[in-house]
């Protein structure tokens, strides 16, 4: 077995093009986020050059690999699920130590990437039968086929499912990929890369890796890119797309979000609910695009919910995550720790009080790392920033409302329509309510994730365009025809 030290030397400082890993001359440092002093190992900054030979190997390749039958490249993707099913502890180490999450949180990731690895392929066999479509005038077949080149971006905060989701999909439908990673948190997602690359045709896969400017204008501008999937921010999705629009690519972008939960006046606000709370705000350190950005909660229940919830952040110890005792890592890396850190003092500034809570693990190595203990922000308004921005951060404000109608109101007045919550004990309410929010997905009694792979709902409003998520994804790395009499 390779070991860790090895692995990260086999793609440090590389990019993958057609089969081959180069080693680029300019490279940047990866930085533990937990110990800023340790050099987890190196990014390549590709240039416009390096991008145009990705994305050549990529458009040679396509033409093989999409009329390889889906049961040979069904049974590709299955030998990457050999090859990495029983390593998930030594990739978690890693992943930990790049990118900050706990090893619990870490170790859940790397275990999701293995699932989509075996039950993806499946899923997709069933989908991708011919549908039958005739009706009594006339015999209507419709089929799928891959779309061409694929450029996938994703970013720092959750890189290994966010990578997953579209990489396996796009190469499983019949297309090439060129993908780029995150400077921040790179190098796990690249040793997957390597062992899925080692499994496939020269081409098939191609990884650059620097600047997200140059390779995003690169990406957007190059007509053999026929197909986007991008996960970031609202601002860069935007200017992806206009610099994409003169060649018309088929886009999907999730983007930001500032998800409101609403609690109502009957909610039940026991021990399990409260956790449910805490852990959606303050999982991956609130570095979470679907994570509860700003709780609304009925006036007769506020100070409970302040109480109980300030309890439940108190017993957040947070530090290095490959400390086993953390409960709360780092934020990823000084632009963000920066971020939040200007949000929470202009809030003060404001008015705003602001609640530390938790406990740090080690005082002495406390400004090693980009570490924040949660926060909890009261006497805030609708129209303080904190309640619009996305904070991207262990930072929740919390709000009173008195009237239904206001809160849904409120709820709404964001730009982003990612996720929501409702919690009450009236479902039939809820659902009512639900009815009423703008955002792509509205969970009751919780915040958290759909666990089905096949199962996502995008983002509206800014917050996204299309999904990829299993059958989601299918569609957007395909298109249909139909065959007639």
């Amino acid at each position: 077995m390779v070991s860790k030290t090895e692995a990260i030397l086999q793609i440090s400082g590389k990019i993958l093009v057609n089969g081959e890993w180069w080693t680029l001359t300019e490279q940047k440092d990866v930085i533990n986020p937990a110990v800023k002093s340790d050099v987890v190992g190196f990014i390549g900054m590709a240039s416009e050059e390096d991008v145009d030979q990705a994305i050549t190997a990529a458009a040679d390749a396509y033409s093989t690999w999409s009329q390889t039958s889906l049961d040979k490249r069904i049974e590709r993707i299955h030998q990457v699920w050999e090859r990495v099913k029983d390593r998930v502890n030594e990739y978690t180490t890693l992943f930990v130590r790049e990118n900050g999450k706990t090893l619990q949180e870490g170790k859940l990731d790397i275990q999701r990437c293995v699932q989509i690895l075996k039950e993806m392929p499946e899923n997709l066999k069933n989908w991708y039968e011919p549908k039958d479509l005739s009706g009594p005038a006339q015999h209507v077949e419709v089929r799928r086929r891959p779309r061409g080149v694929t450029a996938i971006i994703t970013p720092w905060n959750s890189p290994m499912i966010l990578t997953f989701k579209r990489v396996i999909p796009a190469i499983l439908t019949g297309n090439t990929v060129v993908f780029k990673p995150a400077t921040d948190c790179p190098l796990t997602i690249m040793v997957f890369m390597k062992e899925l690359a080692n499994c496939l045709p020269p081409g098939v896969l191609n990884v650059v890796t620097g600047s997200g400017a140059l390779i995003g204008d690169c990406i957007a501008k190059d007509e053999r890119i026929k197909t986007i999937a991008f996960v970031g921010g609202t601002n860069t999705g935007k200017v992806l797309m206009e610099k994409s629009s003169s060649t018309l690519k088929k886009l999907n972008m999730e983007l930001g979000g500032n998800d409101p939960a609403i609690i109502l006046a009957d909610a039940k606000l026991d021990k399990e609910t409260i956790l449910k709370i805490r852990n959606g705000v303050l999982k991956g350190a609130g570095q979470v695009c679907s994570a509860i950005k700003r709780i609304y909660v009925h006036e007769s229940r506020y100070e409970e919910l302040l109480d109980k919830l300030s309890d439940e952040f108190n017993k957040t110890i947070v530090g290095n995550g490959i400390q086993p005792d953390v409960k709360m890592g780092p934020l990823n890396n000084e632009s963000q720790y920066r971020f939040v850190q200007g949000l929470i003092d202009r809030a003060e500034k404001e008015g705003a009080k602001v609640h530390y809570f938790g406990r740090k693990l080690n005082e002495d190595t406390w400004d090693d790392g980009y570490f924040m203990l949660p926060a909890i922000i009261t006497n805030v308004n609708q129209d303080s920033e904190i309640m619009k921005a996305e904070q991207f951060g262990p930072v929740i404000p919390v709000m009173p409302f008195s009237d239904v109608d206001q809160v849904i109101n409120y709820a709404n007045d964001s730009e982003y329509g990612l996720r929501a919550s409702i919690l009450t004990t009236n479902i039939e309410e809820a659902k009512r309510l639900a009815d009423r929010i703008e955002a792509g997905a509205i969970f009751f009694n919780n915040h958290t994730i759909f666990k089905d792979l096949r199962l996502d709902f995008p983002g509206i409003k800014e917050s996204g365009l299309s999904s990829v998520t299993e059958f989601g994804g299918f569609e957007h790395f395909t298109d249909s025809y139909g065959f007639a009499d």
